[in-house]
């Protein structure tokens, strides 16, 4: 893959997430002056969430629709199906945790290798039943899955296996000539050291295995579509389990 202008291609790789992490930046700060945990508060200050994440979720698919050319996802029904078998095999560590909790009959919190290991109650979160009105619920959930499945999927994938691990092959040269899916320990160490950083502690363990098997799907296929047709599946798969079972936390 050779652009013609690698500063409009490392424009259109790194904006979307630096949108989407400055969305999650400006809930983190001013989240906890909005929220007020009071039955007669409006929804929008019960959960910042439920405001910020839809506003996250069409500001940052503004700029994937604006940059689409720019990606290349080489979509194969062959890669697409093995993403999917990927993805279904590494949300399933993931949510292993929060299984065990339930399965072993746990409650409250937990300490120590239990904790570590995510074996931790998952109630706490976005829970889109505090809009009470029909129409706002299935808004919210529908925006919510759009956001897990669509906009999460693209925005990290583009960034994480599309535009870091080539960075992190060549920060010194001309990175994009670099083949997509190129192996290198050290591009491994730090995408995957940083996806696991980009979530709660309490899902470092399933972050680990999950952004492990997503490497090696990257490096075996060479195949972008592939990755986040994975991590689509993934999330989606766990906004399903989520909702049927209440651990909103794990959102």
């Amino acid at each position: 893959m050779k652009p013609a202008d690698p500063e409009r291609l490392t424009r259109a790789h790194v904006t979307p997430f630096a949108v989407f992490m400055g969305f999650m930046i400006a809930l983190q700060l001013l989240g906890a002056l909005i929220e007020w945990k009071h039955p007669d508060a409006p929804w929008w200050r019960q959960d910042p969430a439920q405001l910020v994440y839809p506003l996250q979720t069409l500001a940052t698919a503004g700029f994937l629709i604006r940059y689409w050319r720019d990606y290349t996802f080489d979509w194969s029904v062959k890669w697409s199906l093995i993403g999917v078998i990927f993805g279904s095999i590494g949300i399933g560590f993931w949510l292993l945790p929060t299984v065990l909790y339930d399965a072993w009959g746990l409650t409250g919190k937990t300490e120590g290798l239990m904790k570590l290991l995510g074996v931790a109650e998952r109630k706490e979160g976005f829970d889109p039943s505090i809009i009470h009105h029909p129409l706002g619920y299935w808004a919210a959930l529908t925006l919510r899955f759009i956001r897990a499945a669509v906009v999460v999927a693209l925005v990290e994938e583009i960034f994480w296996r599309g535009f870091l691990m080539r960075f992190i092959c060549d920060w010194e040269g001309d990175y994009w000539k670099q083949p997509f899916g190129r192996h290198r320990w050290l591009s491994y160490a730090v995408v995957t050291g940083l996806f696991m950083s980009a979530h709660a502690p309490v899902d470092y363990a399933g972050a680990l295995i999950y952004g492990s098997m997503t490497y090696l799907l990257c490096v075996w296929g060479k195949n972008l579509g592939a990755c986040v047709v994975m991590h689509a599946t993934a999330n989606l798969l766990m906004g399903l389990y989520i909702m049927k079972t209440g651990h909103y936390g794990l959102w």
